[in-house]
């Protein structure tokens, strides 16, 4: 997450905090550690972000730092929290603490529906590899090293280009520019057993690669 996305995040816990937030706590929500959050704070209260508390202490937001109102109607309201509440299905466990921010933030300015559910049933969470890095990945052209094991067992190392993240029902499938097999393939997530991104950039083919493989792709559906 970038240095002024994780302010805002903080910004908007304090804003909603009932009681004040200790460093650890913001720290092991927004998965950095507790000597980030001091920095970031320090820089927020150099910017006169209305921000009170101390290091060990716990910091509190002062009344009047506000965002302006959202405006939904009630069919409105309720795709958005029965949109959010699936995401626990995709088993992206990063995806679904993003997932519980947004409808954190939403809720302070509009309310959401209380009398729709979603059932938490889906794809089992990758047990070896971090999807957000994925994401990240993708988001950056970054490309990935990976050790995967295919469906014989077999355990191979490639270096991919990842362009997307599919979340079918029941798996998690990464399409990807293969550089192994020259062409597109697609893995699933839990047979990824390491990653890594120290191997180059794609900066520029992303979007080009995409829609190839989004052609080819519905040709086969």
């Amino acid at each position: 997450m970038a240095r002024s996305s994780r302010m805002f995040e903080i910004i908007q816990l304090l804003r909603s905090a009932k009681q004040p937030l200790t460093a650890q706590h913001l720290a092991g929500v927004l998965e950095v550690t507790p000597r980030t959050i001091y920095r970031d704070v320090a820089t927020l209260q150099s910017m006169r972000v209305p921000i009170e508390g101390a290091a060990g202490v716990g910091y509190i937001m002062r009344a009047g730092f506000d965002l302006p109102p959202l405006n939904f109607d009630v069919e409105e309201a309720e795709a958005i929290t029965v949109g959010l509440s699936m995401i626990a299905r995709t088993g992206d466990k990063s995806l679904g603490r993003a997932a519980a921010r947004a409808a954190a933030k939403i809720a302070q300015a509009t309310p959401l529906s209380e009398t729709l559910f979603s059932s938490t049933w889906g794809a089992d969470s990758p047990q070896h590899v971090d999807l957000s890095a994925i994401r990240r990945a993708i988001r950056d052209e970054e490309k990935l090293h990976i050790t995967y094991l295919d469906s014989d067992n077999a355990v191979t190392e490639r270096v991919i280009l990842p362009l997307s993240i599919i979340y079918y029902a029941e798996s998690i499938v990464l399409p990807a520019w293969c550089e192994l097999r020259g062409d597109f393939r697609h893995f699933r997530a839990d047979r990824l057993q390491t990653q890594s991104t120290a191997c180059g950039s794609f900066s520029g083919r992303s979007k080009d690669l995409r829609a190839t493989w989004a052609a080819r792709h519905a040709q086969n559906l």
